[in-house]
């Protein structure tokens, strides 16, 4: 099971690499088809953060480190990031345009290696290639769970819908259940749950709050 979920991420960081040499620091090169749609995402997991002041946040699978660039517009200097990829080429590119800032770690990993107030994971769990729904799907319970573990205060992740017309789905892309994800988390993580699946993209957005 193991060297099966080594294998899995090995897939993941080529596949990521090689859109990154592609595209290069471009929305296009973490796989998405442009601003408007990265902006939006990252939009929608901020909302599990507004309103908190000072905070620390995970990034798993922060690729080339743009959402520290959209926490920083949003919020200024309040919060402390780590970015966490199993891209080496992400790792680089994201070290270099965070240009030393003492807030701000970059780091190769599956998971995260320390707890922060909040996680966050936007993109990661769309590109299953060829592996099997279920083999897929107990991957991303098996990260859920240590963003769990990992996040003081809540975390947040996205998915493609399984309410994606099916005309346009593609064969390699993960399509889930938003109503599965949202019953796994209301009953293993927290009773705080919010479901959004209204913001002009074919996929959804779960926030988890843990309560006081």
């Amino acid at each position: 099971m193991l060297n099966q979920k080594s294998d899995l991420l090995k897939e993941v960081a080529d596949y990521y690499g090689e859109k990154l040499l592609h595209y290069g620091e471009t929305p296009q090169g973490v796989d998405w088809n442009g601003e408007f749609g990265q902006q939006a995402r990252f939009n929608e997991l901020c909302k599990l953060i507004d309103g908190c002041g000072e905070f620390s946040v995970n990034d798993l699978g922060c690729g080339y480190g743009a959402m520290k660039d959209f926490l920083q517009q949003r919020y200024g200097d309040v919060f402390r990031y780590c970015g966490i990829d199993i891209s080496p080429e992400m790792i680089a590119a994201a070290r270099k345009r965070s240009n030393g800032d003492a807030r701000t770690r970059f780091v190769c990993m599956a998971l995260p290696d320390q707890v922060a107030d909040f996680g966050v994971a936007s993109g990661i769990f769309n590109v299953r290639q060829q592996r099997p729904d279920a083999e897929w799907r107990e991957y991303i319970e098996s990260t859920l769970d240590e963003l769990n573990r990992t996040s003081l205060k809540g975390f947040a992740f996205n998915c493609l819908t399984s309410y994606s017309d099916e005309e346009k789905k593609q064969s390699h892309l993960f399509y889930a259940d938003p109503l599965y994800f949202f019953d796994l988390c209301k009953r293993r993580y927290s009773r705080n749950v919010a479901l959004l699946h209204d913001y002009g993209l074919y996929e959804f957005t779960i926030l988890v709050r843990k309560l006081a």
